[in-house]
């Protein structure tokens, strides 16, 4: 790896990394509608296994000002401070399956350079191709399935998968350059952005996050655990419905979301949402598909190994 780049370090040097793996980013910026990147990247941190394998200079990227580390006050002494981090992981699904997961804060600062950095970490691991997350309030009921636009320069991804096209000037996010950039490289590029109920968008809403799990377990094939995740939406939906029974004027804000989404115009004007087509396999049906093909596999193997015996 060049030594020369000193945004990041390069650590567990002793893991092989394989080459052609894609990459998974979710990088919390200035809008996190629903939790929803804060709680994929949770769940995938805390149940597969990983290791990290890039860490990105705090010193040049971050305003600690503005996000300032958690210290640790011990009676009369600081005993430790967790600063936010940025890096790159290299991280195993359910089934086995390896990918790369670009990680941690937005960049206050060096887009560019960070950029750059990126598309050298791709060069060096020989990346396939990068598939990024985000999440933004939308005037869409939670009564209807989570809403996805998509971007990037996968055209079939695109008309699979996308329900809202706007043309618009949007506040950019450093995704949003990775993606411009790495299509400039050559390299492929999709991103998913998930549309959330605005009235929702400051709580933790699971159906997000299962949403947006299904959507890269579709276009990845990968497989992650999202049990305790939709459990966790079924109470939530419990709790809301309970709400909006208890506040007419809620239940009258939703109404009018329903007949705007079924309308030909959307609420705010800049084109309707389209509900997919094509319905995307959930985690479950992806780990069935994937274990009757290990099963078979195995099976032929050893059919061969008989054979050669």
């Amino acid at each position: 790896m060049a030594e020369s780049n000193k945004l990041y370090k390069y650590l567990n040097r002793d893991i092989e990394v394989p080459e052609g793996l894609p990459m998974l980013a979710a990088i919390s910026g200035f809008t996190d509608a629903g939790s929803s990147m804060q709680q994929v990247s949770q769940h995938i941190l805390a149940n597969l296994d990983h290791v990290t394998l890039v860490a990105f200079d705090n010193d040049q990227l971050l305003d600690y000002r503005s996000r300032r580390p958690v210290m640790f006050f011990e009676q009369d002494h600081i005993s430790d401070y967790q600063p936010p981090s940025l890096g790159v992981f290299l991280v195993w699904d359910e089934v086995g399956n390896p990918f790369l997961f670009l990680n941690g804060y937005e960049p206050d600062f060096r887009w560019d350079a960070f950029a750059d950095s990126v598309i050298e970490l791709f060069e060096y691991f020989n990346v396939k191709d990068m598939t990024w997350l985000h999440s933004i309030p939308f005037p869409i009921p939670h009564t209807r399935p989570v809403g996805v636009t998509v971007s990037g320069n996968q055209q079939s991804v695109i008309d699979k998968y996308s329900e809202w096209r706007p043309r618009t000037q949007v506040p950019g996010n450093v995704l949003h350059l990775l993606e411009f950039q790495l299509t400039r490289a050559g390299y492929s590029s999709t991103g998913f952005v998930l549309l959330v109920p605005h009235y929702i968008s400051d709580s933790e809403y699971p159906q997000a996050a299962v949403t947006a799990f299904e959507l890269i377990s579709s276009h990845l094939s990968l497989v992650f655990p999202t049990d305790d995740l939709r459990d966790e939406g079924v109470a939530f939906i419990r709790r809301l419905n309970q709400e909006i029974a208890e506040k007419p004027e809620l239940a009258r804000m939703i109404e009018g979301l329903e007949k705007s989404f079924q309308s030909e115009k959307s609420a705010n004007g800049m084109g309707a949402v389209k509900p997919r087509q094509n319905e995307v396999p959930d985690a479950e049906e992806i780990a069935a598909e994937l274990e009757g093909y290990l099963a078979q596999h195995q099976k032929n193997k050893s059919e061969n190994e008989e054979d050669e015996d």
